[in-house]
């Protein structure tokens, strides 16, 4: 019997280019019966994967204590329902200081995402591995900590000039240049270029207390900076060519790199190596203070909230959660860090006896809303006014200048309302508090940029026109 097009079909095979070679091959060798079917399966390309029918359990973890919870509540719902019919996805988790973050469907800020066999760059951001490190001084001020670490932090756009660069270690460069995500040109320049840099946004310098102890201890948060940008855009890029083969369903933010194939071994290493950078550009921060002051320390702390954690061939995707099983802290003592807002102590955490299988916690307050609801619900008041007022009894600096007045501690959820949540649903235990002595934050530097000023001067002229 003649094999046709109108056969593999019936034996549930789409039609496509390949057709024709596979029948030629297999009427030339006359294949039937099992060894047919397991030529065709060789030859035939990926089935294209739809969205599920019913969106994947989700463990929940958020509750509404106010008016602004509860829209936040059900916008996190919403997303998490479109989110969570992705054909990859078994599983999920929401914790108590969960907002969203982009268009429906997109996984929101202290979201969980667990995928089989798949990652899903769009799941971890382009912020990867986000993280908090914690040095504990020995015997040194507070405003000695907070002064010098100002002194040598970098707040903003871009990397350190010529003169001011940090030293990166020439083995986790060679390893960049090994890689087929990172050795791309303008990564490996970022990779030198922002080293000892700390970004915008919500990422800070805290000098604080110890309740525990009653030492001063400094915490720094960042993520990948241009490193993890530059692999975030091309991991999307990758996962895009894959979606359309794959599953032309799925939202084009939740694209996924098969995790068994050569480009998904690569990114996985790749995520691995930004880890390694991430880190090293904190300890060279809390390096630089500790030379500087001639510091003894007794203990440094670090942990990511952003980044991609594997289990097998599950994948948990946290974008602002902090992980607390062992099994994803390979160089933790079990003790992890969750920082409320700069007003409020940072807590430094364990996993709860009893806590759910997916082994996540907050990573912070979140926002119940955007910065621009924000700013528009404090009116017409100074920027300095609500400043003082929010910033009682702490010494809180921006390093631009500029307040952000989006980066106020009104500006997030209650503090409180999350820590309730997390002892509730038994995520993590506290074990010490951080007690706030001041903060530094990059500041609305954009205020000042070349596009921020071309557009006020043409709002002007037509207000002036009218």
């Amino acid at each position: 019997m003649t094999l046709t097009g109108k056969d593999l079909i019936a034996m549930g095979y789409e039609s496509g280019s390949w057709f024709a070679q596979a029948i030629a091959e297999a009427n030339a060798r006359n294949l039937q019966g099992g060894d047919l079917r397991h030529y065709l399966d060789r030859m035939a390309p990926p089935r294209k994967r739809p969205l599920l029918a019913e969106p994947a359990p989700v463990d929940w973890h958020l509750e509404a204590e106010g008016e602004d919870d509860a829209e936040n509540v059900a916008a996190v719902r919403r997303t998490m329902d479109a989110l969570m019919r992705t054909p990859t996805l078994v599983g999920g988790a929401v914790m108590p200081d969960a907002c969203p973050a982009g268009p429906e469907g997109t996984i929101p800020v202290g979201g969980v995402a667990i995928a089989r066999n798949a990652i899903h760059p769009g799941m971890h951001s382009a912020d990867i591995c986000c993280s908090v490190m914690m040095t504990e001084f020995h015997d040194v001020a507070p405003k000695d900590v907070l002064d010098t670490i100002h002194a040598v932090t970098h707040f903003g756009p871009g990397g350190r000039g010529n003169g001011e660069r940090f030293t990166l270690s020439p083995k986790l460069l060679d390893a960049f240049r090994d890689n087929m995500f990172l050795k791309d040109a303008k990564i490996v320049q970022a990779a030198m270029e922002h080293l000892g840099t700390q970004g915008d946004g919500n990422h800070f310098a805290f000098v604080g207390v110890s309740s525990a102890t009653g030492r001063t201890c400094l915490l720094t948060h960042h993520g990948s900076r241009g490193p993890g940008a530059g692999l975030y855009k091309l991991g999307m890029r990758h996962a895009e060519k894959m979606r359309r083969k794959l599953s032309p369903e799925t939202a084009k933010g939740n694209a996924w790199i098969p995790a068994d194939s050569p480009q998904g071994e690569a990114y996985w290493e790749a995520l691995q190596l930004i880890r390694k950078w991430t880190k090293a550009n904190h300890n060279g921060l809390h390096q630089a203070v500790v030379e500087r002051l001639r510091a003894r320390i007794e203990r440094r702390v670090w942990n990511e909230h952003n980044f991609v954690f594997r289990k097998g061939d599950l994948y948990y995707h946290a974008k602002g959660a902090t992980p607390v099983d062992e099994a994803f802290l390979p160089d933790s003592g079990g003790v992890q860090i969750v920082p409320l807002n700069m007003a409020q102590p940072i807590l430094l955490v364990r996993r709860a006896e009893g806590a759910p299988d997916h082994g996540f916690a907050p990573h912070g307050a979140g926002r119940n809303m955007s910065r621009t609801a924000h700013k528009r619900r404090i009116g017409d008041r100074p920027d300095t006014e609500v400043f003082a007022e929010e910033t009682a009894g702490i010494d809180a600096r921006f390093y631009c200048g500029r307040i952000d007045v989006s980066e106020l501690p009104s500006a997030y959820k209650d503090a409180g309302t999350v820590r309730r949540q997390m002892a509730a649903h038994r995520l993590a235990d506290v074990v010490d508090e951080i007690l706030p002595h001041g903060a530094i934050m990059a500041g609305d530097w954009e205020h000042d940029a070349p596009w921020k000023v071309k557009a006020r001067a043409k709002w002007a002229a037509r207000e002036a026109a009218s």
